[in-house]
C-alpha cells in the first residue's frame, strides 16, 4: 500500500508539468519526425519547457540538468525523450538518465561552453589511473555524460554538437591545464546505448568514448575536426563488449577510431577487454593518424575485432597496432577486409615501442601478446611506404596474415617498402613483394562468417 501511494505521488509530481506530454499529444512544431531507435518513448519534452534559450549566448546548463532530472522519473513509465529544437544551445557538462532519448533536431546546435566552471572535475578512469593528457589525476567531466545507465539514445535528424574546441586546444598547447580536457560524449558502466544520426564538430579532445559498456551502437555519425589538431579522436570504444560502429564519416587530427582497454598497470589490474567489436562502412580522412588504431592503451586486452568496407583518403595508415613493453594483455583475433585507400603514408603499421606511460609504476616485463592479425582484399594508391611492422624484442608479433592486397606507390616512395622486425606470419598475392619474415603462401586470410550479437539488433520506428 505504501508503495502504491508513493507511486501515485511520483506520478502527480511528474504530471504537474503540463509540457511533458504523451507521444500522442505532440506540439505541432515538433511532430511528424520519424526516426529509428532501440526503444521508443511514451513521454516527451522540449528543452524550452525548462527555461532553455537557443540564442548561442545564454547558458542552458541548468535547463538541461533540470529537464533530465524531471524526466528521469518517467523511466519506469515508458521513458522520455528530450527534444532540442532549432537554435544554438550553449551548455556546460550534463549527465543523462536511463530509458531516455536526447533528440537533436536539424538546425539545432548544442554548443559546448568555454566557461570551465560549468565543467566539473571528476576522478580519473580506474583503468587509466591518471588523466590521459598527462596533467595530474583529475579530468573535466565530458559534455554529455552518464554512468550506470540502461537504454540511452542520443540521436537526431542531423542536428549538431559543437565542442568549440579552439579554446581547449590553445590552452592545452600552452600547457595551462592541470587536469585532462573533456570529451564530447562519454558513457561509463552502461548498456544498450545508441548514438546516431548527428554531426559532431571540434571536440576539446575525443568525440565519442563509451567505456566499460555493453551493447553499443554508433551509427550514421559525422565527425569533423581540424586535421592538424591532435587528440581529436573520432570514436574510441574502451573496455566495451558487443559494439557496432557503422556508416560513419570522420575527419580528424588523430585516429578516426581508436580501440582501447586501459593503460599499463591500471588497465592490467582493472582487466576489462574490448571484445566483440564490428566496424563497417567507415570513411576516414586523417593525414597524421590511423583509420582504425588498436591501442595504444590496450592493457585490458583487445580481441575479436571485425573491420570491413572501409574507405581511407589522405590518411597516415589503415589499421595501426600500437603497444609497448609495460602494456601487458593482448591484441588478438583481428580481422580486416575490403579497404579502399588513396594517398597513404603507410598501408600497414604496427608499433611495439609506443612508450607513453602514466607514471613510473608500470612493469616493463609486462609484455603484450599480438597474434592472429588478418588483412585481406585491399587496394591502395599513392602510397609512400607499404608497411612498417615492428614487434618487440623477445616478444614477436605472430600469426600475421595478409592476402590479396595491391599497393600502388607514390611518385616519391620510400626505398625500403617493407620494414619488418620481430614479426612472423604469411602473405599471399601481395604487391609490392613483402619482407622475408612474411613469406608467400597460397591462402586467403580469415574473416569470421558469424555475427556478433549487436549486429542482429532490429531498430524500432519512433516519432517525435
Amino acid at each position: 500500500m505504501i508503495r502504491l501511494v508513493f507511486g501515485i505521488l511520483v506520478l502527480l509530481a511528474i504530471f504537474r508539468f503540463p509540457t511533458i506530454e504523451s507521444r500522442s499529444h505532440h506540439p505541432s512544431a515538433y511532430s511528424g519526425i520519424e526516426f529509428s531507435a532501440l526503444n521508443c518513448r511514451k513521454h516527451k519534452a522540449v528543452i524550452t519547457d525548462f527555461g532553455g534559450v537557443g540564442d548561442g549566448k545564454t547558458s542552458n546548463t541548468k535547463a538541461f540538468k533540470t529537464a533530465i532530472s524531471n524526466l528521469s522519473h518517467l523511466a519506469s513509465y515508458g521513458g522520455a525523450q528530450l527534444v532540442v529544437p532549432p537554435g544554438k544551445w550553449l551548455t556546460g557538462s550534463f549527465n543523462l538518465t536511463s530509458h531516455f532519448t536526447l533528440f537533436i533536431q536539424k538546425g539545432a546546435t548544442i554548443l559546448a561552453s568555454q566557461d570551465e566552471s560549468e565543467w566539473p572535475v571528476v576522478a580519473p578512469l580506474p583503468s587509466y589511473g591518471k588523466g590521459r593528457d598527462g596533467t595530474g589525476t583529475g579530468r573535466f567531466n565530458s559534455l554529455i555524460s552518464g554512468t550506470n545507465l540502461t537504454d540511452v539514445v542520443i540521436t537526431g535528424n542531423n542536428g549538431t554538437i559543437n565542442g568549440q574546441g579552439q579554446y581547449w586546444w590553445d590552452k592545452f598547447k600552452k600547457k595551462q591545464f592541470k587536469v585532462t580536457r573533456p570529451y564530447m560524449i562519454e558513457l561509463l558502466f552502461s548498456k544498450n546505448i545508441q548514438i546516431s544520426n548527428i554531426t559532431l564538430v571540434d571536440s576539446p579532445s575525443w568525440h565519442i568514448h563509451p567505456v566499460y559498456c555493453n551493447n553499443v551502437i554508433v551509427k550514421s555519425i559525422t565527425i569533423v575536426a581540424p586535421v592538424d589538431v591532435p587528440n581529436t579522436d573520432g570514436i574510441n570504444p574502451d573496455s566495451c563488449t558487443n559494439t557496432l560502429i557503422e556508416d560513419c564519416y570522420i575527419v580528424s587530427g588523430d585516429d578516426c577510431i581508436a580501440v582501447k582497454s586501459g593503460w599499463d598497470q591500471y588497465g592490467i589490474k582493472f582487466g576489462m577487454p574490448t571484445q566483440q567489436l564490428s566496424i563497417r562502412r567507415l570513411t576516414c580522412i586523417s593525414p597524421k593518424s590511423a583509420g582504425v588504431a588498436l591501442g595504444s592503451e590496450m592493457s585490458g586486452g583487445i580481441k575479436d575485432v571485425r573491420i570491413e568496407d572501409v574507405t581511407l583518403i589522405n590518411t597516415e595508415s589503415s589499421v595501426r597496432i600500437k603497444t609497448a613493453a609495460g602494456r601487458g594483455a593482448y591484441v588478438k583475433d583481428i580481422y580486416a577486409r575490403r579497404f579502399t585507400m588513396k594517398t597513404m603514408k603507410y598501408v600497414f603499421w604496427m608499433s611495439g615501442n609506443y612508450n607513453q606511460h602514466p607514471d613510473e609504476g608500470y612493469d616493463p616485463k609486462a609484455l603484450p601478446e599480438v597474434s592472429n592479425i588478418n588483412f585481406s582484399d585491399m587496394t591502395a594508391e599513392n602510397v609512400t611506404m607499404s608497411a612498417s611492422l615492428a614487434g618487440i624484442d623477445k616478444d614477436p608479433f605472430t600469426g600475421i596474415c595478409i592476402s590479396n592486397v595491391n599497393i600502388t606507390l607514390s611518385a616519391n616512395p620510400k626505398e625500403v617498402q617493407w620494414n619488418c622486425t620481430n614479426m612472423a606470419g604469411v602473405t599471399s598475392r601481395v604487391k609490392p613483394e613483402p619482407c622475408s619474415l612474411l613469406p608467400e603462401k597460397n591462402m586467403d586470410c580469415k574473416f569470421p562468417s558469424d555475427l556478433i550479437p549487436i549486429e542482429s539488433v532490429v531498430f524500432n520506428k519512433c516519432y517525435l
